[in-house]
């Protein structure tokens, strides 16, 4: 009996083992993980909590100018890195490019560089060292890019937020709440040594502790003096407008290394950009009839504020068109990402086309390229868009109105046009009437996004939490899930090393103070259920489970991997996620499998290393050599002797023999053979030998 309950309990534990759509893995194990927490889970005792320096360092790193490294930074990613972790950091690198003048190269031999491994938790040194091989440990739970562009920060010589001299002016720090022995991390230093460059002291920066760091129970060790700013501080989503305002000033940033341009038609001149040749103009509007009734830069803000540019296909006539010109970029050869956000309003068969017109040689008035063209779709809306250029030199981007044959009542409006020398997002998420949603959805009600295709032909979907899990609430949780689709019989399964990215879009004009909350899944092959027995990223038709659609169509979602701790509802109110009661999640899903092969080291490197190893080979012969000659003559003699005494053991033990066998003639012969399994035994072993020395 007892056995029958035994084999029975063991069998619903493996019916809850097996993968299923509702099947969630939590990333952050259920913890808003930040580095602090991170470094003390991990036993670290570092300066400041992720600091690898001691603490008797001089504090000038920020005023010093021999701790600066150049704008172009060699950097080195060690193998041991978790795969998410280095797509994760190589997406950092993109913001430092976005947003400063700041770049990264893979290391080619440079004397100094940032080497990039895995260690037990988060940290780095302050300022550029100049010891050469530089480390900075992003761990386990430090793939997150704010906490990765956290660690940069210091490394390019920035200290905390709250070690400013000005510290007390804008919080309390509760001593009596700090853990005993953590009191020196809140050590503020004094001005002559560390420097604020100017900026006001910045609650929002990704350089602020959290205000509960180093505590002793759940009290907060940091209080804010303006209260708002209590549950703000402390965000890892990104770079704060601060942040960037001091980063470019220690570097004397003029320009963002991949920022081409940006637009809101705040300003008479429209940002420079003309009007093209056509039959037909955009304008500069407040409003326009049949919608948009506001500009989308000030929307929710100012009433009556604010202008987008807008071409009336109303007031056409059938086949006009209208050109809208950006003024001449010279965006870096390759890829590019134009943004930009349209209200449709006029007739299907409307279209707006996206060129670029390059100027050379050859094409003194320029070339036109078309890149997409937009008709119908979603209308009576602020919708965001993003397409992938690709400008090789000079070059205006263009947007064409084109008037068609149906009647219009409307037209295109454009706002908030951003370009950057970057890949795209792949795909966009629309939510529409979030604050309404957020207002009644119970925590633990999942919302999912429609499903897409990744460049590789995998589908994929995004489950939210808006409210949270049940288990934690008031907080949105985010998971990735893969669904069936059309590719499935020709993609690799489990599915490899595909790292997705998902982003809540903070939905500021201008893209480089935009704070948006990102978080990256990769999808290992080898993961598999708590029970062993399936593969977590295998087909979803095999470890999902069947969804049926509206219109009753059916699909397979599998298990989901994400945070249960992706935004707090505090953080998501601070910035503008929502605008316009609606906010937008951006996704890609890319291979990342390259990223397994290891950094190839520089020439330099593999010369320095085998020139080392050579030397030290050849200081060994050198010394053997001379320890040879010494011996020699010892050799020689001891031979000899040996030989004396082994010929010497030789004709006693004969003589021995002899004596025996006239003793015992008539005693059968004693033979002497080697021990049993002796010489198979040194056969093996010399065998094993021979095949260790051939591999």
């Amino acid at each position: 009996m007892a056995l029958r309950w035994i084999i029975l309990f063991f069998g619903l534990g493996l019916a809850a083992a097996k993968l299923t759509g509702d099947t969630e893995t939590d990333v952050d194990e259920g913890h808003d993980w930040d580095i602090f927490n991170i470094n003390e889970e991990a036993g670290l005792d570092l300066l400041e909590g992720d600091i690898d320096q001691e603490e008797t360092f001089s504090r000038n790193s920020i005023i010093g100018d021999k701790y600066r490294w150049p704008t172009t930074i060699p950097y080195y990613l060690e193998d041991s890195l978790e795969m998410n972790a280095k797509g994760v950091i190589l997406k950092a690198f993109d913001q430092y490019r976005l947003k400063t003048c700041i770049d990264f190269t893979p290391w080619k031999g440079e004397k100094n560089y940032i080497s990039v491994y895995k260690g037990s938790g988060c940290s780095s040194s302050v300022g550029n060292q100049r010891v050469g091989k530089q480390r900075l440990s992003i761990g386990k739970n430090c793939d997150r890019l704010g906490t990765v562009e956290h660690e940069f920060l210091h490394a390019l010589g920035f200290w905390h937020e709250q070690s400013r001299a000005d510290r007390d002016d804008y919080v309390n720090i509760m001593w009596d709440r700090i853990e005993p022995g953590k009191e020196h991390n809140f050590k503020k230093y004094d001005d002559k040594v560390s420097s604020a460059l100017g900026v006001a002291y910045d609650y929002g920066s990704v350089m602020h502790y959290t205000k509960t760091s180093f505590n002793i129970g759940s009290e907060p060790t940091i209080v804010t003096k303006i209260p708002y700013f209590m549950d703000v501080i402390g965000q890892r989503m990104g770079f704060s407008a601060s942040d960037l305002t001091k980063l470019n000033r220690l570097y004397n940033c003029t320009k963002s290394s991949s920022f081409v341009d940006s637009c809101d038609f705040e300003e008479e001149n429209i940002c420079g950009m003309i009007q093209g040749p056509g039959n037909a103009e955009w304008e500069q509007r407040r409003s326009a009839r049949g919608g948009p009734w506001t500009d989308f830069s000030n929307m929710g803000q100012c009433k009556g504020k604010g202008y987008f540019m807008h071409f009336s296909t109303a007031s056409a006539e059938p086949g006009d068109r209208a050109f809208l010109e950006s003024r001449l970029l010279y965006p870096k050869p390759g890829a590019q990402c134009l943004q930009f956000f349209l209200y449709n309003t006029g007739a299907d068969d409307d279209v707006l086309n996206i060129w670029v017109r390059e100027y050379d040689e050859a094409n003194p008035s320029g070339k036109l390229k078309l890149f997409k063209s937009i008709s119908g779709g979603v209308m009576g809306s602020w919708e965001l868009h993003n397409i992938n250029l690709n400008m090789t030199q000079k070059g205006r981007v263009v947007f064409e109105g084109v008037r068609g044959r149906s009647p219009s009542k409307g037209g295109f409006s454009l706002d908030d046009i951003n370009l950057s020398s970057t890949k795209c997002p792949q795909h966009i998420w629309h939510i529409r009437n979030i604050t309404r949603l957020l207002a009644t959805t119970p925590a633990g009600g999942k919302l999912y996004s429609p499903r897409f295709l990744s460049p590789a032909g995998y589908s994929f979907q995004v489950g939210v939490y808006l409210n949270g899990t049940r288990d934690s609430p008031g907080q949105m949780a985010a998971y990735l899930h893969l669904t069936s689709g059309p590719n499935d019989h020709k993609l690799k399964w489990p599915c490899p090393w595909q790292q997705a990215t998902m982003a809540l879009i903070d939905q500021q004009s201008d893209i480089r103070q935009q704070m948006n909350m990102h978080r990256m899944v990769t999808t290992d092959p080898d993961k598999k259920s708590s029970d062993g027995t399936e593969y977590y990223w295998d087909n979803p038709r095999k470890v999902g489970s069947k969804v049926t659609v509206s219109d009753g169509s059916y699909y397979y979602r599998g298990p989901g991997s994400g945070t249960s701790a992706f935004i707090t509802h505090s953080r998501l109110k601070s910035r503008n996620f929502i605008k316009g009661e609606d906010a937008f999640f951006v996704f890609s899903l890319e291979d990342i499998s390259a990223l397994l092969l290891s950094q190839p080291l520089p020439r330099s490197a593999v010369h320095a290393d085998a020139s080392l190893m050579m030397k030290a080979v050849d200081q060994g012969a050198r010394q053997e050599a001379a320890d040879n000659s010494m011996l020699v003559t010892a050799v020689a003699g001891s031979v000899a002797a040996v030989m004396l005494v082994v010929s010497m053991v030789i004709a006693g033990n004969a003589w021995r023999m002899r004596r025996r066998r006239r003793q015992q003639e008539s005693d059968k012969v004693v033979i002497i053979q080697d021990m049993p399994g002796f010489m198979e035994a040194n056969e093996h072993q010399t065998n094993c030998h021979y095949s260790m020395m051939s591999a």
